[in-house]
């Protein structure tokens, strides 16, 4: 699993579409990222640093999310410590710390940390990305029917159930 802060749950939590005002200060800088968001108003473009926890030798790795598509967004990362594992399409592969991935919508993918180490790393999301991940974690119920309908919900498509 991944962790994100409060903050970044509260700065979510606003409408991210097209605004008649121009973005603040407030809104294009997040110094330092590790404490919030970056979420302009106004655009659809969300970044926030996570960490990812360890595998503990000897375990089968543990999918920070299920393998799913978005049908309208793209979704990066930046691995800024560790490493962490992805699939994106028929490619499975470890980025390590220096690297970048990019999952184009409609393509299926998953990721998580192979090693025993925490792993910081960037997300570069969609306002849509976002609203599904704090649904998914606001979320009382944990079966493959609720997760299914809330990936749908935000034009995503669950492949594998958790």
């Amino acid at each position: 699993m991944h962790k994100q802060n409060d903050k970044s749950s509260q700065q979510g939590d606003r409408d991210h579409s097209s605004s008649t005002s121009p973005p603040t200060l407030q809104d294009l800088l997040a110094a330092p990222l590790s404490a919030r968001l970056l979420a302009p108003s106004g655009s659809d473009l969300i970044m926030a640093e996570w960490t990812a926890e360890g595998t503990p030798e000897g375990n089968e790795p543990m999918l920070i999310a299920p393998l799913h598509l978005h049908a309208e967004d793209d979704e990066a990362w930046y691995v800024i410590e560790g490493t962490l594992g992805f699939r994106i399409g028929d490619n499975s592969f470890e980025a390590g710390a220096g690297s970048a991935v990019a999952a184009p919508r409609g393509t299926p993918h998953t990721y998580w940390n192979p090693k025993p180490e925490e792993a910081r790393y960037l997300i570069i999301m969609t306002a849509q990305i976002h609203s599904l991940i704090q649904a998914i974690h606001a979320s009382s119920s944990r079966d493959a029917e609720t997760i299914r309908a809330l990936f749908e919900r935000h034009g995503a498509v669950l492949l594998e159930t958790p």
